[in-house]
């Protein structure tokens, strides 16, 4: 691979205070501008990657670009067998639905890695699938089977793996191996566990749930356990009665009275609404997963709230009560955090401190200040705090929260207190009210009209302690494409250039040395205002001086999403979701005839050095 001499200097940028103040950028880039000495400047760790790889040029080839440095591997597939008793996948016909639950399950997304005696997990969240891949672009006309298969490539595939002469595989038939699946039976708990919201025809206690699906980001935390975040959970409802119409919740929530093509309601009435109306208030929560406890039944943690989750990003407040951040990811929607009503104690059960605390949500001000409002009965217009926790949405509007352009995975640095935030694109910012008919009014965290590209946010919470209600904020890098946009709000902050150029932020996470990863989910056309962008891809950046590179470059029409690290830092696991969404690669086996397959790949330095 060709190297390419990096810019030097910083490009200009071309805005006139004039120009910002017209599209209300100005509070925004003077606080990116003056950010050398918003903060204190904090150590970063001795090993920093932006030296270690050469700069990858953006590109539309249909595999895996990595730095000359580096090489990378897949280390599982959709539809790779977990069980001996399972069959290889197969292209013709992707299989049936038994076999499918004893595979990796499609579009993995979220993921971690965990390690306990010398045993190594990879759990990985599986989203969604590809309906006209699976079956094989057959109009929509669904066999119970293939309804059941498609359900059973949904969430969660935990394996064993091992490193054997240098390359990670599968360990096939691990007493370790799992699948989570819609299917899976799981315990509601938390405020609103035992609701009558929550009570459905085979579950008149309210503490049951059957499944999880469409799951996104995820988290862990440090008693070892997974979490996964339930989000666009909307799009497997439907509604066999053509005379009902839609509650204000539901439509708060996006329920339809059709799905996106899943066709679960036939084989299972719980996907109906008018046969199970309370069904989709199961839905939309954080779960926690034992990893290493096959038997165990994972938990719908409702204190976390209810809305499209895109990750949970887990840390301990100085005094060790546990922070949690989430984003709800739909054009509009809030940022918010959990603080428990104990702290974390190692030597103590920690199995109530995700059900017992207060639910937060943020609001930004123009001046680079900001503050968390709990929600609770007396400020949001709802009887209970069980109710908030069904109808989170509801309750932040109420309160006037901030509507953010899209927020997907948030990050916090482990060096210090500064946490990130990719707000992916937003394009009826300043067009439109968002789903609860709150205005969307540009300025502030999301400073541009119809925002195409994304930014990314950094918050730094006032005494550095997560459990403060207040907070300072900046924006970290405005995405854009300078190369097209010269002379607009469309270019981009000064730290992007026609070297690094990217949309849409999607998976965000710093490692153990205090440098950030940048993960996209956008536009792949690589034309008109994407020209020169390439494929989706993956970039790092220094928290310091905001320098960012591009490390990654993914095959065609996918998304690059989910991180995970050795245990020696010395392997990245990083997903590659949706290969060949529209049909046209055939990822990674890059044969003819071979269907795009969703892959988890591992990358490793050549020399063996620490990736972070």
């Amino acid at each position: 691979m060709k190297k390419t001499v990096e810019t030097k200097s910083p490009i200009r940028f071309d805005l006139t205070k004039r120009e910002f103040l017209k599209t209300n950028l100005y509070v925004g880039f003077a606080a990116f501008l003056g950010s050398t000495g918003f903060y204190p400047k904090r150590t970063l760790g001795s090993s920093n990657p932006l030296k270690h790889f050469s700069f990858v040029q953006s590109n539309t080839l249909d595999t895996v670009t990595v730095p000359k440095e580096y090489t990378w591997q897949v280390v599982s597939l959709w539809g790779q067998p977990m069980f001996s008793k399972a069959k290889e996948f197969d292209h013709k016909t992707t299989g049936n639905a038994e076999n499918q639950k004893l595979c990796v399950g499609d579009n993995n997304d979220g993921m971690a890695f965990f390690e306990k005696e010398n045993r190594k997990l990879l759990v990985i969240n599986n989203e969604y699938c590809n309906l006209s891949i699976m079956h094989h672009y057959n109009d929509g006309i669904l066999t119970p089977d293939d309804i059941t298969k498609n359900m059973f490539a949904h969430g969660i595939t935990i394996i064993e793996v091992e490193e054997t002469n240098g390359k990670w595989v599968l360990k096939k038939d691990s007493a370790y191996n799992r699948r989570i699946t819609p299917e899976t039976e799981m315990d509601i708990k938390g405020p609103a566990a035992g609701h009558d919201l929550l009570k459905t025809s085979y579950d008149s206690t309210g503490t049951k749930a059957l499944g999880t699906w469409n799951n996104c980001g995820n988290g862990q935390t440090p008693w070892g356990s997974y979490l996964s975040c339930e989000e666009n959970f909307n799009k497997y409802f439907s509604c066999s009665d053509k005379e009902q119409k839609l509650s204000v919740e539901q439509k708060r929530y996006g329920i339809k009275t059709k799905d996106a093509g899943y066709q679960w309601s036939k084989i299972h009435d719980r996907f109906d609404i008018s046969k199970e109306p309370n069904e989709p208030n199961k839905v939309g929560y954080v779960v926690e997963i034992d990893p290493f406890n096959p038997l165990s039944t994972p938990k719908k943690r409702t204190a976390l709230g209810r809305f499209k989750h895109e990750n949970a990003e887990l840390v301990l407040a100085n005094d060790n009560r546990i922070v949690v951040y989430m984003g709800d990811d739909q054009r509009g929607e809030f940022l918010y955090k959990f603080i428990s009503k104990n702290s974390y104690d190692s030597d103590k059960n920690a199995d109530d401190l995700l059900d017992n605390g207060s639910l937060f949500v943020a609001k930004f001000e123009n001046d680079g200040t900001g503050f968390w409002v709990e929600l609770k009965p007396s400020n949001t217009g709802f009887n209970t705090k069980e109710e908030i926790c069904i109808f989170t949405r509801l309750a932040a509007s109420t309160v006037g929260a901030t509507p953010m352009d899209r927020p997907e995975w948030v990050a916090t640095n482990p060096l210090n207190t500064d946490v990130y935030v990719a707000l992916t694109n937003n394009k009826n910012r300043g067009i439109k009210k968002n789903a609860g008919g709150d205005p969307m009014k540009v300025g502030g965290p999301n400073p541009r009209e119809q925002n195409i590209y994304g930014q990314i946010i950094k918050i730094r919470p006032d005494l550095e302690n997560h459990s403060s209600q207040t907070f300072r904020w900046e924006i970290f890098a405005m995405a854009g494409n300078p190369t097209v946009n010269q002379g607009s709000a469309r270019r981009g902050s000064p730290n992007i250039n026609a070297e690094n150029i990217f949309n849409c932020p999607d998976g965000l996470k710093v490692s153990h040395n205090g440098f950030i990863w940048i993960q996209t989910d956008g536009n792949y056309s690589n034309s008109g205002d994407f020209k020169g962008m390439g494929n989706n891809q993956m970039l790092v950046a220094n928290p310091e001086t905001k320098e960012i590179r591009r490390f990654l470059v993914g095959p065609k029409e996918c998304e690059v999403t989910g991180f995970a690290w050795s245990s020696d830092k010395k392997t990245m696991f990083v997903g590659i979701q949706h290969p060949g969404e529209r049909g046209n690669s055939s990822f990674p086996e890059g044969k003819k005839d071979a269907l795009p397959r969703s892959a988890v790949i591992a990358i490793k330095h050549k020399d063996n050095l620490e990736i972070g």
